[in-house]
Parts: structure tokens; sequence; C-alpha cells
């Protein structure tokens, strides 16, 4: 699970890398890890939330997704 903190923390490098200055070579480490740990996140939520969802046929029956 990722934090609020930690997508403030992605917000803030990513709007200082389009400023001239830009970002160090440290967070630019930090940035690479906090967008895998978001995304990582995302994609597990997306499962769980897959793995929880159903197809009502029209005459009513209920069917689990299953995974290809």
């Amino acid at each position: 699970m990722i934090t609020q903190q930690q997508i403030d923390r992605i917000n803030e490098l990513a709007r200082k890398s389009r400023t001239p200055e830009g970002l160090t070579d440290a967070e630019k480490v930090e940035q690479k890890e906090l967008r895998a740990a978001y995304v990582a996140a995302f994609k597990q939520s997306l499962v769980s939330q897959l793995d929880s969802t159903y197809i009502v046929r029209p005459d009513g029956t209920k069917e689990k997704l299953t995974k290809k």
C-alpha cells in the first residue's frame, strides 16, 4: 500500500524535474523507486477488484471472472 506522503513526494519530484535545476541523481533513483511502488500498488488494487467481480447473465446467473 502506498501512503499519501509517498504520492505527495512523487508529485513533488515530478514538479521539480520540470524546473531548470532538475533532479539530482539520488532524487532520480528515489523517483524511480516511488513510481515502481505506486504502479505495483495500483496493479494489486486492480487485481483485487477484478477478483471480486462477477458477470451477471441475462437469465440472472452470476459468473465469477476467470483469469486468462
